[in-house]
């Protein structure tokens, strides 16, 4: 029985696509649905220009009170993106139970937060939209199907298709 639903995002260019799917299932088995972005932890790179420019102290204040307003701004501009991706259909909104936007790995991330809502069903593109053709998978979405305990509810791109391949 699937009661609940998890719609891992990644903002990308098929993600109302991907959304639409998630939405679907969640009329059709009555669930309810969640939503979980993850959010890449910063590079080496940026955290060393980052102590470059600011002291240890500036540094600690971003950490805690920066990284939380970003990711509360992230999810304000996810729940933005779906009403204006829903128009008329607004009404789906109210399936959506949660959205969450969290930082650090994206697999282990969605596996985590699958577990923590205790959900039923994962719905993921099969890749990100950049990915290469000749790459079937992406890493997120293999990892997933490879480590999930629940159903992983994979949907094609459609870069493909819009190519002629199949």
């Amino acid at each position: 029985m699937i009661r609940s639903i998890l719609y891992a995002t990644d903002l990308g260019l098929y993600a109302p696509y991907v959304l639409q799917h998630a939405l679907a299932l969640t009329r059709a088995f009555n669930a309810g649905l969640y939503v979980v972005h993850a959010v890449e932890p910063m590079g080496l790179f940026a955290e060393s220009v980052l102590q470059t420019y600011l002291d240890e102290e500036q540094l600690k204040e971003l950490r805690s009170k920066g990284l939380s307003t970003v990711m509360a701004s992230i999810e304000q501009r996810v729940l933005e993106g779906f009403r204006d991706e829903l128009g008329e259909s607004r009404h789906e909104l109210e399936l959506i139970r949660a959205v969450q936007v969290v930082q650090g790995d994206p697999p282990l991330v969605i596996l985590e937060e699958a577990h923590k809502r205790g959900v039923d069903m994962l719905v993921v593109g099969s890749h990100s939209y950049g990915a290469g053709m000749d790459i079937p998978l992406g890493r997120t979405a293999a990892r997933l199907v490879q480590l999930s305990e629940v159903p992983v509810y994979l949907v094609p791109m459609l870069q493909h298709r819009a190519r002629g391949e199949c």
